[in-house]
């Protein structure tokens, strides 16, 4: 079916509209998927924490300027589909809003701390990116990096704003796991069991010298003791009497 002229003209100031709202607040995709780091990296993966590589290059776009913070989104992989960007600093999601959400934002920089070209070495920027790695800050505070409360899966991604909003984002990652409780028992067997012996072998140790010390105690008790004599209560002590001269007055010879 056709459309006539007064329809057409109306029709045109809408998708007018409808552009210029989709230009305003669209947000620029930024063709970055987050890697892991190298596998040679000492605690890559723990309990709580993972560690990304640089996103070496990617923010020198023009509209994103050296004052815009770049924060990076961490989700459960199953609620990164639900994330919103957040239009104001203010409605930034913390870390206490995890379980509910299923994601917050954390790790706020600029592109003066990353690397501007992909085959840049790192100078004063930030070397690595480990998440979940600060245990001071408070879950309520904007920004923490708190560490993870599980094994996972999660997913990230970086999402630089302004004051204006959000300004650019990175594609998602790919599920990221972390090492359980029973991967970090790096010791054999073997090894827990020669501990074991060790303490006990020590623990005897221990006893034997305590007994030498007991006996060592009691031998110069009895040593020292059976050298001193000692008056039974049978024995009497006998003392001679001495009277002194002067104690006593003789009488006078021919008293009247």
């Amino acid at each position: 079916m056709g459309l006539n002229g007064g329809q057409s003209g109306l029709l045109i100031p809408l998708l007018l509209l409808l552009i210029c709202l989709q230009l305003g607040t669209g947000l620029e995709r930024i063709n970055y998927v987050p890697q892991l780091s190298s596998a040679t990296l000492a605690g890559a993966l723990t309990q709580s924490t993972f560690t990304l590589e640089q996103p070496r290059g990617q923010f020198s776009h023009l509209n994103i300027s050296d004052f815009d913070p770049i924060w990076l989104v961490v989700a459960h992989s199953n609620a990164s589909q639900n994330f919103i960007a957040p239009q104001r600093v203010e409605d930034t999601p913390v870390p206490a809003d995890f379980p509910q959400k299923g994601y917050y934002l954390t790790l706020m920089a600029n592109r003066a701390l990353y690397p501007l070209y992909p085959g840049s070495q790192p100078g004063n920027q930030l070397r690595v990116l480990r998440v979940g790695n600060d245990t001071g800050c408070s879950p309520t505070t904007r920004g923490c990096n708190h560490p993870l409360p599980g094994p996972g899966p999660y997913r990230v991604k970086f999402l630089v704003m302004s004051d204006r909003g959000p300004v650019a984002e990175t594609e998602w990652s790919r599920d990221t796991r972390l090492q359980p409780a029973e991967a970090l028992q790096t010791t054999p067997g073997l090894q827990s069991a020669g501990t074991v012996v060790i303490i006990a072998i020590l623990s005897v140790l221990l006893a034997v010298l305590l007994m030498a010390l007991l006996g060592l105690l009691i031998y110069t008790c009895y040593d020292t003791c059976g050298s001193t004599p000692i008056s039974g209560p049978g024995e009497l002590a006998f003392m001679r009497r001495y009277n002194p001269h002067h104690m006593f007055s003789h009488p006078a010879v021919g008293g009247s």
